[in-house]
């Protein structure tokens, strides 16, 4: 019997469109291996629903990558790859 005093271990319903957020400096290659990263990991994601954003000064760039997942482990291990590629300085 399920114990209904037990925290759901996320808030999030899935399957769901997830917005990632990746930001990094400025590089020609940065958003192809953001997207190389994604479709690794998730080969339907779409590269034509990401919203790009440049800093100010023009140093960084932010992308926000839709992504359709169907559960936190997926989830999880899109973000354990983006964080850990040198280029990404955060994902959110």
């Amino acid at each position: 019997m399920p114990d209904h005093n037990t925290p759901p271990e996320t808030l999030i319903e899935f399957p769901c469109h997830f917005p990632i957020k990746v930001m990094g400096e400025v590089h020609d290659e940065f958003t192809s291996t953001v997207i190389e990263i994604i479709k690794h990991k998730n080969d339907s994601f779409d590269p034509s629903t990401i919203e790009m954003k440049g800093s100010r000064e023009g140093r960084y760039i932010s992308l926000t990558c839709f992504v359709y997942v169907t559960s936190k482990p997926e989830l999880d291990d899109i973000y354990r790859s983006l964080s850990t590629h040198p280029m990404i300085k955060v994902v959110l």
